[in-house]
């Protein structure tokens, strides 16, 4: 079941104002957040977060992203029951990419790969 999501309010959000100084946002005001698995290092999938994203996810311990399609927040697994479970959130040294550690139920691609990165793999000489 669908958790019922606001929409999203620029400059809206209870994230710690000291965690949002440090964030170097796109110009619609989001972050690339990568997610891998914590204990294998395997690379999921790459979402997108803007501060009340990151706040939800940094304050449920579920992966909440946004939605730059459906312009929605979404929780990682609420319609298809493949959680994530947050480990721990790093952010880069510039500021502007995420990495957030989680414990993958289930695939983490929409299309039913345990990965977003397994099926098309470019060689490099």
């Amino acid at each position: 079941m669908r958790n019922a999501v606001q929409p999203r309010r620029p400059g809206s959000t209870r994230l710690d104002p000291a965690i949002a100084a440090r964030l170097k946002r796109t110009s619609d005001g989001l972050l690339p957040a990568i997610a891998q698995q914590y204990d294998t290092g395997e690379v999921l999938m790459l979402g997108w977060m803007d501060d009340e994203a990151l706040h939800r996810t940094l304050t449920t311990g579920r992966c909440t992203y946004w939605s730059r399609s459906r312009q929605e927040y979404w929780v990682k697994g609420d319609t298809s029951g493949h959680l994530q479970h947050v480990k721990s959130v790093a952010l880069d040294c510039d500021g502007d990419t995420l990495l957030v550690r989680v414990d993958q139920v289930g695939a983490a691609c929409h299309t039913g790969a345990r990965t977003c990165f397994d099926e098309d793999v470019l060689l490099a000489p």
